[in-house]
């Protein structure tokens, strides 16, 4: 019975010895697997293969070494139960079959394993072969006709673009009793219409010329500010309006840039003001316009207030701020607690106001009015305002219009001086050419030398020079005429 037992042993002893064979076994063809892996990696470049090349070759890989694991784990199994017929032979020493896609390679004569480290990704030199020159063939026809139709669309896009532009053809009346039709769009401000006007009428640029609207329903009228949208303000005209739209010089427009002391230092006598230097002006505006914040004139008094909707007026003490137009009631006092908001100036823009003491019984001419640009009738939404005298009706709206518009009425004020500046330059520039020019010799003989030729009479007459030079009446013709006849 021991001798059986040292048999049966034996007999587990030898499968041990086979199946850790069988382990070598599988080890080397894992490393032989591997090993043509990494040459095949070497030989064609992962950059030359497709993701799903890749994605095919890595579940190969991953299927052949779950077989290897799976068959490890039944060997293993059946060492701890023997079967009782075929114990004394030894199992069979079978490789698995080679992964798919690679060939059964005998393990002595393959190469060493080779180190992926810096050969993945490099192309073998065979694989290197430079690209050949692109080639520019000549389109065709259906390209042609692609390219024709793409250009076309663009071109429809962008007239379509340029359709959606808003614009209005305005008739702008001149001070010499003449009007000028001109095309705006929603893209154009005040200044732009105004350099088109300069240019149209050949006046001078001085920062005094404004576009302002009349409405005589109301009985206003009001300048535009420079950086405004002309069309937004046009299009709240009604169809059957009678509002008009000028091109006039107004000593208004920019007074307070001229004469700061009159808006900031009301308070202090006439004469004071008058009296003031230039370079006191110039610290007045620095001190007010060029902060961090525009500061607003502190203007405070009594102004006449009419009722909504009737043809009495109250007087009550108004104080202006950066946010509107303030009052203290009867009996209260000035301290911002007792002050109630009459009327902000988001939404409104104040007008001055002709003829309101027949049409509305206001206790004098000098009155200016705050309401909503769209209102173009009488309504309960309008403020009507009248002051004592006309300093006082200029220091209101004007102060409104710095707390309105705030630190782009300054720049408007700016960009004008630049535009007059470079006026100026031209008005020099024609002044000393002209200046410089030799006196005219007295007129010569029919028998004299012969009279100059045109060129040389109209040699002078650029557009500037002819703009200063005649009044606007005159046609180049009939001044070509009279320098022929003086000439002769």
């Amino acid at each position: 019975m021991v001798s059986g037992f040292c048999s049966q042993m034996d007999d587990i002893d030898a499968m041990f010895s086979d199946l850790l064979g069988e382990m070598d076994l599988l080890t080397q063809v894992s490393q032989v697997s591997l090993t043509l892996f990494k040459q095949h990696l070497n030989t064609i470049s992962l950059y030359e293969l497709e993701d799903n090349d890749l994605d095919v070759l890595m579940a190969d890989l991953m299927a052949d070494l779950n077989a290897t694991e799976l068959k490890l784990a039944v060997d293993i199994e059946n060492l701890k139960v023997p079967p009782s017929s075929s114990a004394s032979q030894p199992p069979p020493a079978t490789l698995p079959p080679a992964p798919q896609g690679l060939s059964s390679y005998d393990a002595s004569i393959l190469p060493s394993p080779v180190s992926l480290q810096g050969d993945v990704g490099t192309p073998s030199p065979s694989h290197q072969s430079p690209l050949p020159p692109p080639q520019h063939a000549k389109p065709s026809m259906e390209e042609i006709e692609a390219q024709i139709k793409a250009d076309k669309i663009k071109m429809a896009l962008e007239k379509l673009k340029e359709a959606k532009v808003k614009k209005l053809v305005v008739k702008v009346l001149i001070k010499d009793g003449s009007s000028k039709t001109l095309m705006v769009d929603e893209r154009q401000n005040v200044r732009d219409v105004l350099d088109n006007l300069f240019e149209k009428t050949h006046c001078d640029c001085n920062v005094d010329w404004s576009l302002y609207e009349t409405n005589p329903d109301l009985n206003l009228e009001r300048g535009f500010e420079d950086h405004e949208n002309l069309v937004e303000p046009l299009s709240g005209w009604t169809r059957d309006s009678e509002n008009k739209l000028h091109f006039d010089e107004r000593e208004d427009k920019y007074e307070v840039f001229k004469n700061p002391q009159n808006y900031y230092l009301w308070k202090k006598d006439k004469q004071t003001l008058k009296d003031m230097r230039d370079k006191d002006k110039e610290l007045l505006i620095e001190e007010n316009f060029c902060g961090t914040s525009i500061k607003v004139p502190d203007l405070e008094g009594a102004l006449y207030l009419r009722e909504d909707g009737k043809k009495s007026w109250k007087q009550k003490l108004f104080l202006l701020r950066a946010s509107g137009i303030y009052y203290a009631p009867k009996g209260k006092s000035k301290t911002s607690r007792d002050l109630v908001c009459f009327v902000q100036f988001d939404n409104v823009n104040v007008y001055y106001a002709k003829d309101l003491k027949s049409k509305y019984k206001a206790p004098t001419d000098y009155c200016f009015v705050l309401k909503h640009p769209q209102i173009q009738k009488d309504s309960q939404y309008i403020k009507y305002l009248c002051c004592d005298d006309p300093w006082t009706l200029n220091l209101w709206v004007t102060g409104i219009r710095i707390a309105k518009y705030g630190a782009a009425f300054y720049n408007n004020y700016k960009t004008a001086v630049k535009k007059t500046s470079s006026g100026s330059a031209w008005a020099n520039r024609i002044t000393s050419s002209t200046g410089s020019s030799p006196s005219p010799a007295p007129s010569p003989s029919l028998s004299g030398s012969p009279r100059p030729s045109l060129s040389k009479l109209l040699s002078f007459l650029h557009p500037v020079y002819f703009t200063n030079l005649l009044p606007p009446p005159i046609s180049l013709s009939i001044f070509i005429s009279i320098l022929l006849l003086s000439s002769v």
